[in-house]
């Protein structure tokens, strides 16, 4: 595990784009799983407007690591966050966007979304291979959309399942822990004094930590990169 600390959220995301794109100049073609929330989004912006004409889109292919249940025109969709804010403003072919449709029956989603994986990614081991999951984490230490509550779910044997948000009980679509700790490279981008307990108790395996689903996270590949802000990484050693 590596953990680059950086002075801001600004700082994170411009670290984080140039990082990306060196990783992108360095395959044939590219998997990566996207994540929604406010560090994304500048992360979103940076890309769009420095890297926007240096990148070779047509080999890069998003997916989403979860996704609300809402149509993609709704403001709380992760999709319409991605495209407002960098798929509108770049050349990436319509073919290599796979997004989770929303607006669709949660469960058969899942289903149609695990079927979408197992078509689109390369194969490593019998099982879809990203390389690379961009991820989250929320104050109370849930990734993706698996919260505490639904901690179960990691271990789902599906690739895709549905959480119901634990406050307000809106349904979600997201990767399961197998896929995800499948990938080549797992990064999470984790900014805000908020996060900072939590980010703590889970790179130093304290207090409740193992009740967190980031914790969970744990590549096979043991490439697992945190980019935090100064804020995020306060309660670090």
């Amino acid at each position: 595990m590596e953990t680059r600390i950086f002075e801001n959220k600004e700082t994170v995301a411009k670290s984080f784009s140039a990082y990306l794109s060196d990783l992108i100049s360095s395959k044939a073609e590219i998997h990566i799983a996207l994540s929604g929330g406010s560090t994304p989004k500048i992360v979103f912006d940076e890309l769009a407007a420095e890297y926007g004409d240096k990148i070779d889109w047509k080999k890069v292919h998003f997916y989403w690591g979860d996704e609300r249940c809402v149509p993609p025109s709704d403001s709380e969709s992760n999709f319409k966050m991605t495209q407002d804010h960098l798929l509108s403003k770049i050349q990436i072919p319509a073919e290599n966007v796979h997004r989770i449709q929303g607006e669709n029956e949660p469960v058969q989603e899942a289903k149609r979304y695990s079927h979408v994986l197992e078509k689109q990614l390369p194969s490593q081991n019998g099982m879809p291979h990203f390389d690379l999951v961009i991820l989250g984490m929320g104050d109370d230490g849930h990734t993706a959309s698996i919260f505490p509550d639904s901690i179960d779910q990691w271990e789902a044997e599906d690739l895709c399942v549905t959480v119901a948000h634990p406050v307000s009980g809106q349904i979600r679509v997201s990767l399961s822990g197998g896929i995800i700790n499948h990938a080549e490279t797992v990064a999470f981008l984790v900014t805000g004094k908020s996060k900072a307990e939590k980010v703590r108790e889970v790179i130093q395996k304290e207090g409740n930590f193992d009740s967190y689903p980031a914790s969970l996270v744990k590549p096979e590949s043991g490439n697992l990169i945190w980019f935090l802000d100064e804020d995020a990484a306060a309660d670090l050693r």
